[in-house]
């Protein structure tokens, strides 16, 4: 047959024939496993690799041992310590192949989002740390430039590979420097705008830059859109654009794409698609594939011809999310991530992420319930989620209302924008967001939303510290970013029943609103119903310790979830202190404060002043506190008492448990209490 010289043409049916069929490559040996190890699997390969460089002499063969070896040790690594998983399990062969060719730490590797970065770990010499990783002073869940020269850039937003990597090129290129830099970046994290506005400029800018787009047709969820639908018509189509010896694009019919049957949800765009409507070709990059992303040999022989071929190339591999583990492929949404597996487990399933059996509801289960609950009584409530439809606690309502639900893919920015031209035509749109990623749609909040006074609600997850995640993910600047916006109100809940409540009171709100609240579950305080209206900007005495006439009347005015750390540590400190009066104020509001109350307790005697939160402490609610005190505040101008801010320090928070990192910044009640005397004793 003959091959084809054009290797994107337009392809009739009948045209179809004369094009060659794609190369069979030898089938790769695999395994799949149905449990997860318990102990240290042998790994007699694997146990030799302790940097890429040891890669270099294997064999094809050996390498695939080496997938197998690697795959069951990251399983066993998982069960230890919990982590991401199955974006891990479907980059084996590709992170092998990857440090096999490239010469490393000279070449660079920039990963996005991080998720599938253990392989990578365990072949730069973190093999035996992996079990750390995520815990206290262990390895971080992404990669990090400080933690190994093999980490180019430090990740954990998504959508950032390709700008990274064109900078990397482009500052290469200008100290002539030839050095290969390699992008691999999933098809959901392709959905962030961020990802086309590098792609636009590594085409203007003509660089070398090779782009690996790992389509699994997953980000956390499923992925969705046009684009996702793109992606499906060139996989659909049974054809692939292959790359010859000499680098150059051939087309090829390879018609065993189609048994891949994950895709099934997307409908063919056209039985043999022209093949110009390549959207990666449309923008400028030599495009090349899709391929197999767990062949081996396949993906030996085109990346090592790929990385030779001049500017900007994209080679487009199709993998499995959680390959090689058959209850992640089965279910590639509940095994995204897993906890710890239990000593005694027998049945591995309950490592799979899923909703913890526990009294006290989680925070984003409160969302989704009030969300459920609203949309009952008012069809213009409208929600939008960027990517996160389970992690915001949003399956019900999407299941219940898929009129009204809108996932928008990573897309932040457009998130909150979309929002607010909702918001003009008379319904009442809701945008959950995690904390971090709100930072990312700053400006849209600003100038769409707040500028223009626009309706628009924010329920803001995963504020405050998050734990095994880390700095990437933490939400302590949201209330130093958020109060300083006019046209804003800022909530901030301290348990279960209050956030429903708030959530209630900013949606009835007619402006641009915010209810910020942490991850994970609350002090298990049982929602009451109907839902409530709080009155704005109105704290609560939580309780008073101490005779009305002590000589030292303590104030502690705390926020969010401080509150009961705030109650604890206030109980400790009478039963020691007795000639102290504490109370403790529930502020409830960051924006508007309560001055009112504020002003109230000064005048009653306060001698001292503390603010608690989950928060930096430079522009957050405490500044919001002193910025009263020192610039309105009459009482506090007459009584001077001592004002002291407890928060985070000016510093990113290191990953750990969430009770590890509060009493790593003295927010647990033992260092409240220890901050506390320490005040008190000066």
């Amino acid at each position: 047959m003959q091959q084809s010289t054009h290797p994107l043409q337009s392809q009739s049916a009948s045209a179809a024939h004369s094009i060659a069929d794609a190369p069979v490559y030898p089938s790769a040996l695999q395994q799949t496993y149905d449990t997860i190890p318990r102990t240290r699997p042998l790994t007699p390969l694997l146990d030799t690799i302790d940097a890429p460089a040891d890669l270099n002499d294997l064999s094809c063969e050996q390498l695939i041992t080496l997938a197998d070896e690697l795959r069951l040790f990251v399983l066993y690594s998982a069960g230890q310590s919990g982590g991401h998983f199955g974006a891990n399990l479907g980059v084996i062969e590709l992170t092998i192949a990857l440090h096999h060719l490239l010469d490393m730490p000279q070449d660079q590797i920039v990963w996005d989002v991080g998720h599938q970065a253990y392989a990578h770990k365990v072949l730069t010499g973190r093999r035996d740390k992996l079990g750390s990783i995520r815990a206290k002073d262990g390895l971080t869940a992404f990669p990090e430039r400080g933690e190994s020269v093999y980490d180019t850039f430090g990740v954990g937003h998504s959508s950032t590979s390709i700008s990274a990597g064109l900078g990397m090129s482009l500052a290469l290129r200008y100290q002539g420097r030839a050095q290969t830099v390699a992008c691999v970046i999933g098809d959901g994290a392709m959905t962030g705008g961020m990802a086309f506005e590098a792609m636009n400029d590594a085409v203007q800018q003509n660089a070398n830059l090779l782009v690996i787009l790992n389509d699994n047709d997953m980000s956390i969820s499923c992925s969705i859109g046009g684009f996702s639908r793109h992606l499906a018509m060139l996989w659909e189509s049974g054809y692939q654009v292959d790359i010859a010896e000499t680098g150059e694009p051939v087309l090829r019919h390879r018609p065993n794409m189609r048994d891949f049957d994950r895709r099934k949800r997307h409908k063919a765009m056209r039985d043999v698609p022209n093949l110009e409507d390549n959207l990666f070709k449309a923008i400028g990059f030599t495009y090349f594939g899709p391929f197999d992303g767990h062949n081996m040999p396949e993906l030996l022989q085109v990346l090592s011809r790929a990385k030779q071929v001049k500017g900007p190339v994209l080679v487009h591999i199709y993998t499995t999310k959680g390959r090689g583990f058959a209850p992640a492929e089965a279910d590639p949404v509940g095994y995204h991530a897993i906890s710890k597996l239990a000593g005694d487990t027998p049945n591995n399933d309950v490592a799979k992420d899923s909703p913890a059996k526990a009294p006290a509801l989680k925070f984003s289960q409160v969302f989704g319930q009030f969300l459920c609950d609203k949309a009952e009584q008012d069809d213009k409530l409208l929600a939008i989620t960027p990517a996160m439809e389970e992690g915001s606690g949003m399956t019900l309502f999407a299941r219940h209302y898929p009129e009204r639900f809108f996932d928008v893919a990573i897309a932040e920015q457009h998130a909150v924008t979309l929002a607010g031209g909702m918001a003009t035509q008379g319904v009442k749109p809701i945008v959950a967001i995690y904390s971090t990623f709100l930072q990312r749609g700053y400006d849209q909040l600003i100038h769409d939303i707040a500028l223009q006074d626009l309706d628009v609600m924010f329920a803001i997850d995963r504020a405050g510290l998050v734990g095994e995640d880390g700095a990437t993910h933490a939400g302590i600047f949201d209330l130093a970013f958020m109060r300083c916006v006019p046209n804003m109100i800022v909530a901030a809940p301290k348990d279960e029943n209050e956030c429903y409540h708030l959530l209630n009171t900013c949606y009835e709100y007619q402006g641009c609103s915010a209810v910020r609240y942490p991850r994970g579950t609350g002090t298990g305080a049982l929602i009451v119903k109907p839902a409530e209206q709080y009155k704005i900007g109105q704290a609560v005495i939580e309780s008073v310790l101490g005779s009305s006439e002590a000589q030292i009347k303590l104030i502690l005015l705390a926020f969010g979830t401080r509150v009961a750390t705030a109650e604890q540590a206030a109980k400790v400190l009478s039963a020691e202190q007795a000639d102290c009066q504490i109370q403790v104020v529930n502020m409830r509001w960051v924006k508007p404060l309560d001055s009112e109350m504020i002003e109230s307790l000064i005048e009653q005697g306060a001698t001292h002043i503390v603010t608690l939160e989950e928060h930096v402490i430079m522009g957050g609610a405490g500044s919001a506190v002193n910025e009263y005190l020192l610039n309105e505040s009459v009482a506090y101008q007459r009584q001077r008492p001592v004002v002291l801010n407890i928060g985070i320090a000016d510093q990113f928070a290191a990953h750990g448990s969430q009770a590890e990192q509060l009493a790593d910044c003295g927010l647990d009640v033992t260092g409240v209490t220890s901050q506390l005397k320490g005040l008190l004793s000066s």
